[in-house]
């Protein structure tokens, strides 16, 4: 347990607001890859597991001047706030590496037309391949399943999310490389790409919108690593 002022007073030089994050269990938080920008950079994170949270934080607004941001959504902004490695880190991608970036994004976008709000490269993720982010101002996924089971939301519908792709990833690099000299093929670039968004719904405890076709995705790339 910690105190807002404690909190408050830990704060990182350009860092300016206290940063949640709500789910179920805080076990599960700890392990969510929205987290990983925040603990490369020691920023801490309130985890919020109770559902009042949801509805008190937005009540109040702030503490002394600084507002309640959600880890989970596309406003919380990392880049004001930099690690002693981070310009050696991004020193390391090439402009080649941030056109193939920049042409997977937008494969991605084409491949998931509506199922996302948007496709962006991460600045918060640094083991993971990909997450999903609520755009700012908008509910988070906790949120939308408390209303759902409360049945304030109709339990069939979904939101859609913003996809955050971590640019120095093997995977994500690698399907950069495919995307930009077009080996590999359309069809296997789209399976990739919902691939990575069921990837990012499960990590989210959120169930895949296709199990049928997930499955059969699954089995198509496992195959095609056997062979």
């Amino acid at each position: 347990m910690v105190s807002l002022k404690d909190y408050a007073g830990r704060m990182k030089e350009g860092q300016d607001a206290i940063y949640t994050i709500s789910g179920e269990e805080v076990d599960a938080l700890k392990r969510s890859p929205q987290l990983e920008g925040f603990k490369a950079k020691g920023i801490e994170v309130l985890l919020l597991t109770d559902p009042v949270d949801e509805f008190w934080i937005p009540a109040v607004g702030r503490y002394k001047e600084k507002p309640f941001k959600s880890a989970a959504s596309a406003g919380a902004d990392l880049a004001k706030i930099a690690i002693p490695d981070e310009s050696d880190r991004k020193a390391e991608e090439t402009p080649e590496q941030q056109a193939q970036i920049e042409t997977l994004i937008a494969a991605l976008k084409d491949a998931l037309g509506d199922r996302v709000k948007d496709v962006k490269a991460s600045d918060r993720l640094t083991e993971s391949a990909v997450c999903l982010v609520a755009a700012e101002g908008e509910m988070d996924m906790y949120l939308e399943r408390l209303l759902k089971s409360h049945r304030q939301m109709d339990p069939g519908s979904t939101m859609p999310r913003i996809l955050e792709i971590n640019p120095r990833h093997s995977l994500i690099r690698r399907l950069a490389s495919i995307a930009s000299t077009g080996n590999g093929g359309r069809d296997g670039l789209t399976d990739a790409a919902h691939l990575l968004l069921d990837q990012a719904r499960i990590l989210e405890g959120e169930p895949v919108v296709d199990p049928t076709a997930f499955a059969r995705r699954m089995a198509t790339r496992i195959e095609t690593s056997l062979s």
